[in-house]
């Protein structure tokens, strides 16, 4: 039994080859919605081996052979659960069509192809916009650059690594515990290391505590603490640092406007809202613009709702509408802001080499959603019913009265004004596409 999926791509196979042969790859190519995780990527196309997580602590390697650039690889299971009945032969070919290349998938195994239809339908797009924005970038004066990373290992910096590497990028993951290479380097929050930025062109700074949970006395410093102290100790080591990085992106919050602003659309000069995320985010955003007194580029990357099925609301919300459980929240009038995960990814990636971007940047699409179309727009591309609303009081028996009114009741109408005046192109601009491309849903065909 066998599978094969083949697509066009607009790029030269050179470039389409070498593209797979650089750091982050596999994990770019990885669906979110895949129990799969990759625990170590292989060194090489030519005789490596990849390891990557299964359920319950199960691993699986693959070795890579055929290797025959820029033609083809192969990938062979080489030990899993069960490898002795499920086996596994991933065939990559690459051809010339012109000035493009057609990419064909070719997998030999025993699991049903209904199975993996979905999943190298996800590869093949995914691929394409990825070498897409990066080409972008690069007509737009992107260059290779050492980019040190914090909160490198959570929801947006496990998609932003690879996809910087996989653009030519080297990127230095800043880590409180032991270092494991080259390619990181330890990090103290409160005291960083002279020495820390060394070498390095530009830092995103993700780290931070969740700001999910009760609002209680310790949350509330958990949430302060991770963020002010450190992002202020790394903004100023970033501006004294000798030959040391030219921009700073440090992570943000549409926290900022506040819990309710109504219809209002709101943009990055609007005014701060009240309550204790706004207090906090412009608190925040204050300690990154201490680089800006050095003489940094800064930009606050001012984050809407991620959508990612392998975190954040998507990740809470997926199973109960997949179960026929899912509705809108109370009267479902609130509005969300919400980005893709690779939209995002491109707006840090933006955000590194775009010199028309400074200060606070709206990262979300542009067209914000009533709660109401989003439990719609979820249920019908997971095709099932919203028929079981969240009653008022629900969010507020998890949440608090507080952690309810700023997080799962709160409705904010943002527009990302400072990304279109700088032209920038969304994949996904609008939510039911996004959805269907991070679900592996495809539309329905036409009667």
């Amino acid at each position: 039994m066998s599978l094969t999926h083949s697509s066009v791509v607009g790029y030269p196979r050179d470039e389409v080859f070498a593209w797979h042969e650089r750091p982050g790859a596999i994990m770019r190519l990885t669906p979110p919605w895949s129990p799969l995780r990759v625990l170590q990527e292989a060194t090489s196309l030519d005789g490596g081996e990849a390891v990557l997580r299964l359920p319950l602590g199960l691993r699986w390697v693959a070795r890579h052979t055929g290797y025959e650039p820029p033609q083809r690889f192969v990938d062979e299971l080489v030990s899993a659960p069960l490898c002795w009945v499920v086996s596994w032969r991933h065939t990559h070919e690459f051809h010339d069509e012109g000035v493009r290349t057609r990419i064909t998938d070719t997998v030999d195994t025993p699991v049903p192809a209904a199975a993996l239809r979905s999943m190298f339908a996800y590869r093949h797009r995914q691929l394409g916009m990825d070498l897409a924005a990066q080409a972008s970038a690069r007509n737009h004066g992107d260059r290779s650059m050492v980019v040190a990373m914090t909160g490198s290992r959570g929801l947006v910096g496990s998609a932003l690594a690879p996809f910087l590497t996989t653009a030519g990028h080297r990127v230095i993951r800043l880590v409180r515990g032991a270092t494991r290479g080259p390619d990181e380097r330890h990090w103290d929050p409160d005291a960083p290391a002279e020495d820390l930025l060394h070498g390095v062109d530009a830092v995103v700074h993700l780290a931070g505590a969740s700001i999910a949970g009760r609002f209680t006395s310790s949350h509330r410093a958990a949430v302060r603490d991770s963020r002010i102290g450190p992002t202020r100790a790394l903004a100023e080591l970033a501006g004294r640092t000798p030959e040391g990085p030219g921009v700073f992106v440090c992570a943000s919050a549409i926290g900022y406007y506040g819990p309710d602003r109504g219809d209002e659309e709101l943009i990055e000069t609007s005014p701060p809202g009240d309550g204790f995320l706004a207090e906090v985010v412009a608190d925040w955003e204050q300690s990154a613009a201490h680089a800006a007194e050095a003489g940094l580029r800064v930009v606050t990357v001012r984050t809407g709702l991620v959508q990612s099925p392998a975190g954040g609301t998507l990740r809470l919300f997926r199973p109960l509408f997949a179960a026929g459980l899912g509705g809108r929240l109370g009267d479902g009038r609130m509005w969300q802001s919400w980005i893709g995960i690779d939209d995002l990814v491109d707006v840090y990636h933006r955000a590194l080499y775009d010199t028309r971007l400074s200060g606070p940047v709206n990262a979300v699409a542009p067209h914000a959603v009533r709660n109401s179309t989003y439990a719609a727009t979820l249920a019908r591309v997971l095709r099932r019913p919203a028929l079981v609303p969240v009653p008022g009081p629900g969010p507020q028996l998890l949440l608090g009265r507080e952690g309810a009114a700023e997080l799962a009741e709160a409705s904010q109408r943002v527009y990302p004004a400072a990304l279109l005046a700088a032209g920038h192109r969304f994949r996904h601009p609008t939510l039911e596409p996004a959805l269907r491309h991070l679900l592996g849903r495809d539309w329905p065909a036409a009667d």
